[in-house]
């Protein structure tokens, strides 16, 4: 187990720990929270826990936009424009919201106050993007994450409020943005439907080296 200390570093991806734990401590700064995507490295801890967990798992989850699943029915609720999808318009109620959300087999939630606010700061620093996802002029879903301005996205978090909102989101933004490459960490059936597939860790992190 590798403990961070205050110099901005991490230790090489392949000690991390089978289950993809890497480090343990540091600090949300900017120049760490950076270098971390950087390096495929993401925090990830609850908030009952006193140190800051850093993970980059072998595999790793990513999505090629060019290969998004678009279900028939999901075709015809974008159609439908049943939905209005904005980028960037309000990241603060994304983060707020995603932090709130319900999810089967988590207690608390591991977006603490201080990881709102070390994202916020990257907003307005211009990395970290939000989408959101409107009807009837409510917010009703949305997700957020780093673009690390190399062709890769690296997405945090999604929520939904109503059926079918964050689909409508995610789908929204891939298909009209130009990344080659989204991060999505770590497994889940939710992401898998729409194409999201694991490959190895040393490929992903080829990928954050590449200049698309």
């Amino acid at each position: 187990m590798i403990f961070l200390t205050d110099k901005i570093e991490f230790p090489n991806p392949d000690q991390a720990e089978p289950d993809g734990l890497l480090a343990i401590g540091g600090d949300l700064s900017v120049e760490r929270l950076l270098l971390a995507y950087k390096t495929g490295v993401f925090p990830w801890f609850n908030d009952d826990q006193d140190w800051i967990l850093w993970w980059c798992p072998n595999p790793r989850f990513v999505l090629f936009p060019e290969q998004i699943k678009v279900s028939k029915s999901m075709a015809k609720v974008l159609k439908n424009e049943e939905f209005k999808v904005t980028l960037n318009t309000d990241f603060e109620a994304v983060i707020q919201a995603c932090s709130k959300a319900k999810r089967i087999g988590q207690k608390g939630t591991w977006i603490t106050k201080n990881m709102i606010d070390a994202y916020t700061k990257l907003h307005h620093l211009g990395y970290a993007k939000s989408v959101e996802v409107w009807q009837n002029e409510q917010l009703v879903g949305g997700l957020y994450g780093i673009d690390l301005g190399n062709g890769v996205f690296c997405g945090e978090s999604m929520f939904a409020k109503v059926s079918n909102a964050s689909k409508v989101g995610f789908i929204s933004f891939i298909q009209n943005t130009n990344y080659k490459l989204i991060d999505c960490q770590v497994y889940t059936n939710h992401l898998e439907s729409l194409g999201a597939e694991e490959i190895e860790r040393d490929e992903f992190l080829r990928y954050l080296k590449a200049r698309f």
